[in-house]
């Protein structure tokens, strides 16, 4: 995930079970065209989710932004493909409103997570209709004929089903339902949809730098994301950044017998264990020295916000079968507006039936620190670095040599990886107020957050100078990033009736 964007209204029931009406025109304007076309709809969606779309592999890569062209022009809108040397292009579309003085950028991106196809239920590029969740056997079933309505509990399982396809096929949807209501725009409108988002983004700040007039605006929708946990719908204002490490420790050259070298020779799975239980007390707390250093609090309006925010503890702990959580009794709203660290994975020899009776040679883990505004990664890093050395440890930026390990009784290897630095502005901006009066009149109450708990780049800011919030419309429980992705279909009929409030915003 960094950004995508359909929500949820319209007959969205919040988890109390009350119903919302909205009060925007064009909200219900888009919910009535929506009644009167879901099949459409969704055939369309299951074309776009249809095209495998790993950023990796150009030639698919290029089928999806030749087929979103498509759907542009398909609306009227003279698409372009925009794009730098190496670069996956950027599929940007353009409504000039007469008279407006104000410009609105939506963005969502159409590439998806890399996969394999073995771990899921049904092929990732073969987009299934289940009655229910796959995790509570839901089973595929067909689509309805032409003119039947989806039950709206439905999933659609694809990848880039939730992350992000759906807030395109939203954003499409939106605009056929304002032209066929007679509604006009009121600002003037530009499409942003980016190709390889989730590789990380390498030349989206490229292109937008060697493209400043044609992505210029007053405001930047970054449709990304999941909906708050109570289904309602969310906004927020920044991201946490990012800073990952792969740290491998070592033992002996080769594997060695665990009995004839067990108690003798030392064992890189338990120094392991040792060295990443240093970094943390039982509570969650990161025990790395200055790791909280620099934060910048938050004001006045975003700790009421926070305050605020549903307290979906409780539930989210035996959805997810948790029988204690870290940092308790801290909600999960306040947690993400601090710094965590995370250990991704480990590794070392082998397990289960697969396992022999031997200390491994080495052990590594991949760890990613979430940072907040106020940190920066590199920084973050280093600190991790100086963290590791502190506990007795040779630190070495390459594989290390024979004479390396000769000479030192403990060494580590530690690679750098994705580095991204936190974001966040200020949800009082005009701007932004004018946006949650929006939401706001198309989805009822509103669930703002300073910051999302993920990481995405703020190309917008950082290179355009444009201030940015999150619109996501994702399921919570939509496993974007794994396997088995999937959108709950009231969620891209909530998305439809927000993209149609925003556009005539």
């Amino acid at each position: 995930m960094r950004h995508i964007c359909f929500l949820l209204i319209g007959t969205a029931a919040f988890s109390s079970g009350q119903v919302f009406t909205p009060s925007n025109p064009a909200a219900l304007a888009a919910r009535q065209y929506r009644q009167q076309h879901e099949r459409p709809i969704v055939d369309e969606f299951i074309s776009l989710l249809a095209i495998p779309n790993i950023a990796s592999d150009g030639v698919n890569i290029k089928r999806n932004a030749d087929f979103i062209a498509q759907m542009l022009q398909k609306r009227g809108i003279t698409p372009r493909l925009i794009t730098v040397p190496g670069a996956n292009p950027v599929v940007f579309g353009e409504i000039k409103t007469p008279g407006a003085t104000r410009t609105i950028v939506l963005y969502a991106h159409y590439d998806g997570q890399p996969l394999d196809p073995k771990e899921w239920a049904t092929p990732p590029f073969t987009p299934a209709l289940r009655d229910k969740q796959y995790e509570k056997d839901g089973q595929v079933i067909s689509l309805p004929a032409s003119g039947v309505r989806f039950n709206p509990e439905w999933r659609l399982y694809a990848r880039g089903a939730a992350d992000d396809k759906a807030p395109i096929v939203a954003i499409m949807a939106a605009l056929d339902a304002i032209k066929s209501a007679g509604l006009k725009t009121k600002s003037n409108l530009k499409f942003a949809f980016e190709g390889e988002e989730e590789a990380g983004s390498p030349n989206f700040e490229k292109i937008l730098a060697a493209n400043r007039e044609l992505f210029a605006g007053d405001v930047w929708l970054s449709c990304d994301g999941p909906l708050h946990q109570s289904r309602r719908q969310l906004l927020t204002f920044g991201d946490r950044g990012i800073s990952t490490v792969d740290l491998t420790v070592y033992g002996p050259r080769g594997e060695l017998h665990s009995g004839h070298y067990g108690n003798w020779a030392p064992n890189p799975a338990m120094m392991l264990a040792r060295l990443l239980t240093s970094m943390k007390d039982d509570n969650g707390r990161v025990l790395i020295d200055h790791f909280y250093d620099g934060i910048e609090p938050l004001s006045e309006s975003e700790k009421r916000a926070v305050a605020e925010a549903p307290d979906m503890g409780p539930e989210l702990m035996r959805e997810l079968w948790l029988g204690a959580t870290e940092n308790a009794p801290r909600k999960l709203a306040e947690l993400i507006t601090v710094p965590s660290l995370n250990i991704r994975g480990m590794a070392s020899s082998r397990v289960g039936n697969q396992a022999s009776n031997v200390i491994p040679a080495t052990a590594t883990a991949t760890i990613d620190m979430r940072l907040v505004k106020g940190m920066k990664a590199d920084q973050t890093a280093n600190r991790f670095i100086e963290h590791v050395r502190r506990q007795g440890y040779f630190v070495v930026d390459h594989e290390p040599t024979a004479e390396i390990r000769l000479s030192h009784p403990k060494v580590a290897w530690i690679v750098r990886g994705h580095a991204e630095n936190p974001h966040r502005l200020s949800m009082d901006l005009p701007v932004f107020q004018d946006v949650i009066r929006t939401v706001e009149s198309a989805r009822g109450p509103t669930v703002k957050t300073p910051n999302s708990g993920g990481t995405g780049p703020d190309a917008a800011g950082q290179t355009l100078g444009i201030p940015e919030v999150s619109v996501p419309i994702g399921n919570h429980d939509n496993n974007q990033h794994s396997y088995n992705e999937n959108l709950r279909i009231q969620n891209l009929w909530d998305g439809i009736e927000l993209m149609a409030a925003l556009l005539t915003m």
